[in-house]
């Protein structure tokens, strides 16, 4: 067996960061950006009131002086002449500064009669003025990668930019395996189960940004899961569910391995997911993840979203962790890394008393996954322990 982060290594060598597309920007949210974005002009591109005011010459600014108002300037129509001394311009909020005008004066320290204003006496020393550029100028970057947040969006409107470049997304075929799958709606024989990790592992991957592809069920044998495999042709990445161990029904190695599949590893020492197979099949990488239901989206939490994170142009790294302390004492650990279902309340986490890899009802309530490295010693209430978000 090869450690967690050796099979990480050699997950990583099997793939790599896919093509670029261009999108318009209404469809880039959540996208990767693929290559760096100048801005096409400078925000704002001129100087802007930023209170509704009058704009004034500073020098003239003092308690109980009076200004003529010979205009009126708003966003997006500018006041065309030019002020000079004793002279005021009407502003609002994003309107552009007038010619001859270098500070704002707030309408609630103003006494406006016809067209003459009474300065008050709590002027302050702020001009309320918006340079240009203050936000960014022509030419700036937003720099890739970067996964793209609502924030980004509205900043790459700001840089009229309509079309952005982002990483394509990485197509995963997911395919169940085992004669005792039916799929969800359908009524199982008495010796049969629903296919429930599909379905996870497609939501988990299209979470991720990768477009899911679920094939069929394929049954226990040679020719089904010859022509399953058929199906996945065009994918990026190919999962397996089920039929990764070596048992006398376990046939997705052998056929795989017959289809010209290149293993580079087989069985992980962690918990859950020790039956764990990698390799590459044709243009796709490809990964065999156990039947139980919590091991396989364990290993889709700890394997499959790094890997699709680097294939979108994202940093080569494991899964984030962070450390929270222990709110109750829990005893050592054995030879496998364990991944422990657990709750994090007031700021404490709440290791889950029951671990059993078929258990999806103990994992729907966990949000975190409690990681114990290999023989990690026993631990106390309040010791620090890392946990990764799922």
């Amino acid at each position: 067996m090869i450690t967690v982060s050796q099979a990480l290594d050699q997950l990583f060598s099997l793939v790599s960061p896919l093509d670029v597309e261009n999108v318009p920007l209404r469809e880039a949210s959540g996208r990767v950006l693929a290559r760096d974005v100048a801005a096409t002009r400078t925000q704002p591109p001129f100087a802007a009131s930023s209170m509704d005011g009058y704009a004034v010459r500073r020098a003239e600014v003092e308690p109980d002086a009076m200004f003529k108002v010979i205009g009126e300037a708003a966003a997006g129509h500018r006041f065309e002449g030019t002020m000079r001394a004793g002279q005021a311009v009407r502003i609002f909020t994003g309107a552009p500064m007038p010619q001859g005008a270098d500070f704002i004066i707030i309408q609630e320290d103003v006494t406006r009669r016809g067209d003459l204003i009474t300065l008050g006496h709590r002027v302050g020393t702020k001009d309320n003025i918006r340079p240009a550029g203050g936000d960014f100028s022509a030419g700036e970057l937003m720099t890739a990668p970067r996964l793209l947040r609502p924030a980004d969006i509205a900043l790459l409107a700001a840089m009229n930019i309509a079309t952005v470049p982002v990483t394509r997304k990485p197509i995963v075929a997911i395919l169940a395996t085992g004669d005792e799958l039916v799929q969800p709606g359908e009524t199982p024989g008495p010796d049969q189960i629903i296919a429930s990790n599909s379905y996870g592992l497609a939501a988990m991957v299209e979470g991720i940004g990768a477009t899911a592809r679920m094939l069929p069920i394929a049954a226990d044998t040679e020719a089904a899961l010859i022509q399953a495999f058929g199906l996945a042709k065009g994918a990026d990445l190919i999962v397996t569910i089920g039929g990764a161990s070596v048992g006398d029904h376990d046939l997705v190695a052998p056929v795989a391995a017959k289809l010209g599949m290149e293993q580079a590893f087989y069985k992980v020492a962690m918990r859950p997911g020790k039956p764990l197979m990698a390799g590459r099949l044709g243009d796709a990488a490809m990964v065999g993840l156990p039947g139980n239901p919590v091991s396989a989206m364990v290993c889709g939490t700890v394997f499959l979203g790094p890997m699709i994170r680097l294939m979108l142009g994202l940093a080569t790294e494991p899964a984030l962790r962070r450390s929270v302390p222990l709110a109750r004492a829990i005893p050592a650990n054995g030879p496998r890394e364990h991944y422990m279902r657990a709750q994090l309340q007031d700021g404490q986490v709440h290791p889950e008393s029951q671990q059993d890899s078929s258990l999806l009802s103990i994992l729907a309530t966990a949000d975190v996954l409690m990681v114990r490295p290999i023989d990690d010693p026993a631990r106390e209430i309040g010791e620090m322990v890392q946990v990764i978000d799922i």
